[in-house]
């Protein structure tokens, strides 16, 4: 990290933004090949793809927020299908099986956000959210993640349960 980019670290909050391709997902039965991770960290790896890795800082806010591909209202006037983040889970890196959950925490969860079908507007965008804050206590250090990811289906009151097979991770910075 240069001296011109240290300053940059100080932002309140970083966004990391997962689009979602729906139909590719319902059709495979798997979230490969159907995540587009993006955010606004600098110095963050693997831009575009389903294992971004997001540099922040201790004590940080994190904002995760999803939507899928195509956002648009559909001619008969339906919204497409939504996803959703139940879950972060970070995993345990520390002893090498990294489908483990980590035992420690190094996020406080804040709030999970969305706006209910209702709501929307072809002026409003429309998004659910998961947020949190790393702890201020967290070591410096990278930590790997995977998304528990609800996904509503066409026609059905049925929603698909996936977790993510690659893991994106957060490189944790000292203050």
């Amino acid at each position: 990290m240069t001296t011109e980019t240290r300053g940059q670290l100080n932002s309140v909050q970083l966004n990391v933004v997962t689009l979602v391709d729906m139909e590719r997902a319902a059709e495979t039965g798997s979230l490969d090949g159907a995540l587009y991770m993006m955010d606004n960290s600098v110095g963050g790896i693997g831009q575009g793809t389903d294992h971004l890795e997001t540099v922040c800082k201790q004590g940080q806010v994190i904002n995760w927020i999803i939507r899928p591909v195509a956002m648009h209202k559909r001619p008969d006037g339906t919204w497409p299908p939504m996803p959703k983040i139940n879950n972060l889970v970070f995993l345990d890196t520390e002893r090498g099986d990294e489908e483990d959950v980590a035992e420690r925490r190094i996020m406080t969860e804040l709030k999970i956000y969305g706006m209910p079908d209702l709501m929307r507007s072809p002026y409003t965008s429309i998004y659910y959210y998961w947020a949190g804050a790393v702890l201020s206590t967290a070591p410096p250090g990278q930590y790997r993640y995977r998304f528990v990811l609800e996904l509503e289906q066409d026609g059905t009151k049925e929603k698909l349960y996936m977790n993510t097979t690659e893991h994106a991770s957060l490189r944790v910075l000292k203050v």
